[in-house]
């Protein structure tokens, strides 16, 4: 059993910015691969209050050929984004 996954979100959370009047959090894992999960008035939900996620790769790169998707994902309640966050952790 990973125990690591026990560990809150928060803790994998490196760093947090504001980004064009709302909210960028990037994220990382022990498997290197990390997400950036935005929230602002452009980003897909954003002007709903609601999230986009995109997967990043060992670079810190967008990574568009995950198990998890080929794209970013939005429109996401933050329920949607712990979720996809530990199937990110998982890979």
């Amino acid at each position: 059993m990973n125990t690591n996954k026990k560990r809150p979100l928060d803790d994998y959370c490196y760093e947090t910015n504001d980004v064009y009047g709302g909210i960028q959090k990037l994220y990382q894992f022990d498997n290197h691969m990390g997400a950036s999960v935005i929230r602002h008035n452009c980003s897909y939900g954003g002007d709903q209050g609601l999230w986009e996620l995109g997967v990043l790769n060992e670079a810190g790169s967008l990574c568009y050929d995950t198990s998890i998707t080929d794209d970013v994902i939005g429109h996401l309640q933050w329920k949607e984004v712990s979720a996809l966050l530990r199937r990110i952790q998982g890979l």
